[in-house]
């Protein structure tokens, strides 16, 4: 297995349908606004092995100051294998002069993100209005 990692925001709806509901990720019954979504992000790193997408990472941003990392999912078959780290580090490379970059964690991956150099916000909580369900 060798991966490859790729900046790119061209997808195919089925191969973002595909990965994110491989994570059990509501947005994945959307693959037509996925693929805006990420035509539309300010970067998007991926995984790829051969032709199959899994893994992806992105990040909004104002092109200054702050960048949002909302999206970072790696198919269940090939996680543990570092393949996260490795796009968190290329989102870290990209945004490395912003002020500020920021994410929400699931409880369950803050130990990940910790290890990945974030931080936890003190006095912060997050915040939603969404119709998704994951």
């Amino acid at each position: 297995m060798e991966i490859k990692y790729k900046d790119t925001k061209q997808f195919s709806a089925e191969e973002l349908q595909r990965l994110f509901l491989s994570v059990g990720w509501s947005s994945g019954h959307y693959p037509d606004k996925l693929v805006t979504a990420m035509k539309n992000s300010g970067a998007v790193y991926t995984a790829w092995d051969g032709e199959k997408l899994i893994g992806l990472i992105n990040a909004l941003d104002d092109s200054v100051m702050t960048a949002y990392v909302h999206y970072l999912l790696i198919d269940p078959a090939y996680q543990g294998k570092g393949i996260g780290k490795e796009m968190v580090k290329l989102i870290k490379e990209k945004y490395k002069d912003f002020l500020r970059v920021v994410l929400v964690a699931y409880e369950k991956e803050v130990d990940f993100y910790k290890h990945c150099g974030f931080e936890v916000g003190e006095e912060k909580t997050p915040m939603f209005i969404t119709s998704l369900w994951t």
